[in-house]
């Protein structure tokens, strides 16, 4: 039997300890394995990976709805429009005026009772109506579309036609005398007709757009879309000077479109409503209101239809007529006052 030193115990000791315990540790590590978890991805990371980062929509519409990008902007009003439903509100003006509360109940108010319908193209898109002789005289607008004709009454049937061409788009028409005047939209051109034979007698040019035409008897009376009439020379079609057209309250009233001069007044059409504007031409000032919001009735409005816009008067037996572009109908009116 060997005996050790006494010197070497210790050292062979610690040896078989340290071995024994990493043996120990060795044996752990297998026992128990550590397994890896998988990573989730949350919502918002999934969300990253599949596309852009979008906000939730906020259904109750409260303050914490995320703001919207600010509407862009938009073409130059024109009297080309699409079929639009008639709005309820009253005339715009430059500075946003509700008429409804503010001018309306300072100025008189006409709506209507239909007294006659008859028949009324419901491809014409009118811009300019007026009643002579028992006869409609009607221009129409749209490019490769404009036209002007003779419309009987009763029939609503086309007598007579002359196409204007295609680059024009024809617009307010009137009749001084043994003339007929026309108005083009942004073509800066006007015709004059012999009214019976529809021959071209001549043309002129003006400055800015035609919309409305009409006349007192000793002048033309031009719209432009603005708030302005202009007021031509019959015979030179010299601009003699301008109005500016104002509510009440001194707002600009614009969109005047096609017009039509009654008993001393100007009635004009305001685009895209259901109204109609009484001025005094000599100080542009709106004097009345017509309403002729659901004229047109609603089994009417199964076709495409457009704004009103036609005013026509028989100063013989003291008839108003009021049409629409691309209505079905024309009607004959009463006007009956709003009580205040």
């Amino acid at each position: 039997m060997k005996h050790y030193r006494s010197s070497e115990i210790p050292r062979a000791a610690i040896l078989m300890i340290a071995a024994l315990f990493l043996l120990s540790l060795s044996a752990c590590s297998r026992s128990e394995p550590v397994t890896e978890q998988p990573v989730t991805a949350t919502a918002a990371v999934a969300s990253d990976i599949a596309g852009p980062k979008t906000l939730p929509v906020n259904p109750v519409g409260t303050a914490e709805e995320v703001p919207t990008a600010p509407p862009q902007p938009t073409d130059p009003v024109s009297p080309l429009s699409t079929a639009t439903p008639f709005p309820t509100d009253p005339p715009p003006t430059p500075t946003a005026t509700s008429l409804a509360t503010s001018a309306l109940p300072d100025l008189p108010v006409d709506t209507f009772q239909i007294v006659a319908t008859y028949p009324h193209d419901p491809d014409a898109f009118t811009q300019g109506l007026v009643w002579q002789d028992g006869i409609f005289y009607e221009g129409t607008g749209l490019r490769g579309r404009s036209s002007l004709r003779k419309v009987d009454p009763a029939s609503g049937d086309v007598t007579q036609e002359i196409d204007l061409a295609d680059q024009y788009f024809g617009e307010g028409i009137t009749i001084f005398g043994d003339k007929l005047y026309q108005l083009t939209w942004q073509e800066d051109t006007g015709f004059i007709y012999d009214k019976d034979s529809f021959e071209l007698l001549d043309t002129w040019t003006y400055p800015g757009e035609g919309w409305g035409l009409t006349t007192d008897g000793e002048r033309l009376i031009m719209s432009d879309g603005t708030n302005e009439l202009r007021f031509l020379d019959p015979e030179t079609l010299d601009e003699l000077g301008r109005v500016a057209v104002t509510d009440q309250q001194g707002n600009p009233v614009v969109r005047l479109n096609e017009l039509e001069y009654v008993n001393g007044e100007v009635l004009a059409n305001i685009w895209q409503t259901d109204w109609i504007a009484r001025i005094d031409p000599a100080t542009g000032q709106v004097t009345g209101w017509i309403d002729l919001s659901g004229l047109l009735p609603a089994e009417d409005r199964t076709q495409p239809v457009d704004v009103l816009n036609g005013i026509a008067y028989d100063p013989d037996t003291d008839r108003l007529f009021v049409t629409g572009k691309l209505w079905p109908k024309l009607f004959e009116i009463d006007l009956v006052p709003v009580p205040r």
